[in-house]
């Protein structure tokens, strides 16, 4: 990333964002830096961000500034995917793992910024196609079962090869950075975001194999959707986007380097080990 000339906000719909915001406006203040915004978030606070439509604050940002949550990051990185704009989260919530920095270490990351003083990471996605529609998803896209209408029976398909048949709650497939969210729920493991692997973990499966696979990003995975299941939702980073019933089925693909996340202060284990409360065990002294 170069010099910073436009700087794109994207707001959490509830959350308090007024402190964070009036430090991005000094700081752009005094270097001549355009904050833009969306309508419909930027209206309802008093501030001189110029508000812009989705595709003029993708299309002129320099850097991306997400305020608000994981749900947040995760809807910034997809509004970009596939483009090479940065985005750099603020947590305005309370765990917020995506987010680089707390709202107290605003100003001193915008002068990191300045100072050149910062790394950006690639992170993964996985894409799907429901229909006529495509979808991307930066932690997971999960097949989970409707309440009263049974468990969700799915097979599992990697690169061409049947694998493994799950009766479970849900099937997720997960991208390392989604290792930490809805796939650790679910017993899966941590993965650096720097891996480039594919997860696909069951949760509270009803069988003798109820292991997670981890596949190379290069393999496309089908799931279908098996005759003894009941009908699925299919969960796209958390929401719900489409409905399958038993004979239908979904191929993934990894999208290696989708989005860019700036990166600034602790590693990826010291926020792992903070936000998750990794302690290990007693007995090991």
């Amino acid at each position: 990333m170069g010099m910073v000339g436009t700087v794109g906000l994207v707001l959490h719909p509830r959350r308090d964002s007024e402190e964070a915001i009036k430090d991005i406006l000094r700081w752009a203040d005094g270097r001549r830096v355009t904050v833009l915004g969306l309508p419909e978030e930027v209206g309802r606070i008093d501030c001189s961000a110029v508000a812009v439509d989705a595709d003029a604050l993708v299309e002129r940002s320099d850097l991306l500034v997400s305020l608000g949550g994981d749900g947040t990051m995760l809807r910034t990185m997809r509004l970009i995917a596939g483009r090479r704009t940065p985005v750099l989260g603020v947590n305005l919530g309370r765990l917020g793992f995506l987010a680089e920095i707390d709202v107290r270490d605003l100003p001193a990351t915008l002068s990191a910024i300045d100072s050149h003083a910062y790394a950006v990471e690639p992170r993964m996605a996985v894409r799907a196609k429901l229909g006529e529609e495509e979808v991307t998803a930066f932690n997971d896209i999960a097949l989970a079962r409707i309440p009263g209408e049974g468990l969700a029976a799915i097979s599992v398909t990697p690169a061409g090869d049947p694998f493994v048949r799950y009766a479970a709650d849900a099937v997720i497939v997960a991208t390392s950075t989604g290792s930490t969210a809805y796939s650790f729920s679910a017993g899966g493991p941590i993965v650096s975001p720097r891996v480039e692997a594919v997860l696909v973990v069951p949760a509270a499966a009803h069988s003798v194999f109820n292991r997670a696979l981890v596949l190379p990003a290069d393999e496309e995975v089908t799931l279908e959707v098996l005759p003894s299941s009941g009908r699925v939702a299919v969960e796209v980073d958390g929401a719900v986007h489409a409905h399958l019933c038993p004979g239908d089925q979904v191929s993934i693909v990894a999208v290696p380097g989708a989005a860019n996340v700036v990166r600034v202060g602790s590693t990826f284990y010291e926020r792992a080990r903070r936000k998750l409360g990794v302690e290990g065990s007693t007995a090991a002294g």
